[in-house]
């Protein structure tokens, strides 16, 4: 009995100095670590001219919807107005450069910086970059000011305690904490995202506010939240690592010199990498090669799958385009691709993204008749025009088949869309029905019953395509 109780006695010490142990990492108060950074953290306001028409008819109003509202519009008067935004920001040099998001200044004619709830000054923009929606500010005057550095945001865990400071309704040096709810975030709100998660009360001007480790320092630029009505524990930042690329070139240059390898990508699927016999879905399946592109000249391949790029490898496709853009342009890279089968390499110069002509995406769309059914896809096609090469700006000796009509029953459903063209199936190009019903009849008589197709979409980007018979 004696021996059982000091079992217990046992059991209830390291279970209460467990529980201790634990509860030390859990913060007592934030107070010290947000008295030392709010004079880091600024408020900004920004104002521009609207100039608007003033209604013809003040005395009557036109029903919902109905086009003469917005037609009468026109013979109003012009009038100017200020608009005024709000947004926050975080001082990075004693100098006064201020780091904030992009569409907090956007259009922005005037912008004033509070700090600490104080002073106002007037603030000009050093740079901006749309895409990472960063922009860096230099406040107009001779004063030193209190800067906070960045923290390394690859070591940022979920769970991690994180504080964020901003001017959320115009209510300056609010601070809010919170964890790391989630990490490596993309909600489609730019090209380059990476975000991280944080269940840190965030609301609308917490916008370009930092995001803090215990350490006090930056490990992300507070950019959205779920939802525009106002906060629900779910917002988004900016990585402190991604970030600091892009304000360090802002600063330098004034402007963004991202790498640019010259290919479409898409995901490698589960049917994508069993036809082409890779282990597993990884990589990112290049679609089209720009013509004169870094990737071409290298060799690169439609149908190459990138598995690694510069020593990081590749699990998802939308890794690369993050890794490529931070890597320095002109900079020779070794890039792993798996092609018939086997693994090869190739070494390529990354040209600059910005000065590309794959920097500017043009979107067609266009359609025409004389149909056949394809009953093994359930779709309809017809043969691509010499009028489909013009209007849709294809290469002149494209062929394949227009996809006119997808049956709600078809395999193709929900990863092809009408007016998608197919170029090849199986490796083989496409030029008339009877090829293409000709590659279905070699599937379905194989073991494999699946059929790899290469299309271009509605947007004319090249996309392959992997379908399961039935």
């Amino acid at each position: 009995m004696i021996k059982i109780k000091a079992i217990f006695l046992s059991l209830l010490l390291i279970f209460n100095f467990s529980s201790i142990s634990n509860s030390q990492n859990i913060p007592n108060s934030f107070a010290d670590l947000a008295e030392k950074l709010i004079p880091s953290v600024v408020n900004i306001s920004t104002t521009q001219t609207v100039v608007e028409r003033s209604n013809p008819f003040p005395n009557f109003q036109f029903p919902p919807g109905s086009p003469f509202g917005d037609m009468f519009k026109e013979f109003g008067t012009p009038q100017e107005r200020q608009s005024s935004a709000l947004g926050s920001g975080f001082i990075i040099d004693e100098e006064g450069i201020v780091v904030t998001n992009n569409h907090v200044i956007e259009g922005a004619e005037d912008i004033v910086v509070q700090v600490n709830g104080e002073k106002k000054f007037n603030a000009k923009v050093i740079g901006a970059d749309p895409l990472s929606d960063i922009a860096v500010l230099k406040i107009e005057s001779k004063e030193k000011f209190l800067p906070v550095r960045f923290g390394d945001s690859d070591k940022a865990r979920i769970g991690d305690w994180v504080i964020a400071i901003g001017n959320p309704f115009g209510l300056g040096g609010t601070v809010t904490s919170g964890i790391i709810s989630a990490r490596n975030r993309s909600i489609g709100l730019s090209r380059y995202e990476d975000y991280i998660q944080t269940d840190a009360s965030i609301n609308s001007g917490n916008s370009g506010g930092p995001l803090f480790d215990m350490n006090g320092d930056v490990i992300g630029i507070n950019t959205a939240i779920l939802g525009r009505s106002g906060n629900v524990g779910i917002g988004f930042s900016i990585p402190s690592n991604s970030a600091k690329i892009v304000i360090d070139q802002l600063i330098e240059f004034g402007e963004t010199k991202r790498g640019w390898l010259g290919v479409r990508i898409q995901d490698v699927t589960k049917e994508i990498a069993e036809v082409e016999k890779l282990d597993e879905p990884r990589g990112a399946l290049v679609a089209s090669v720009a013509p004169n592109s870094p990737s071409e000249k290298a060799g690169v391949k439609s149908g190459d799958i990138i598995l690694e790029f510069n020593g990081e490898k590749i699990e998802q496709m939308k890794e690369l385009p993050i890794i490529v853009a931070r890597t320095e342009v002109g900079k020779k890279v070794k890039v792993k691709i798996w092609r018939n089968k086997k693994e090869i390499t190739k070494t390529i110069t990354l040209g600059r993204l910005e000065t590309s002509e794959d920097f500017k995406i043009s979107e067609k769309k266009e359609e025409l008749p004389k149909e056949t059914l394809i009953e093994n896809l359930k779709i309809k096609v017809r043969k691509l025009s010499d009028q489909d090469i013009k209007t849709r700006n294809l290469p002149n000796q494209t062929n394949g088949l227009v996809i006119t009509s997808i049956e709600k029953n078809s395999p193709l459903t929900g990863s092809i869309e009408v007016n998608s063209i197919i170029l090849e199936a199986q490796k083989k190009k496409i030029r008339t029905v009877q090829d293409l019903n000709q590659a279905l009849k070699q599937v379905l008589n194989s073991n494999q019953k699946t059929i790899l197709l290469v299309i271009y979409n509605s947007q004319n980007q090249k996309r392959y395509i992997g379908v399961k018979l039935d």
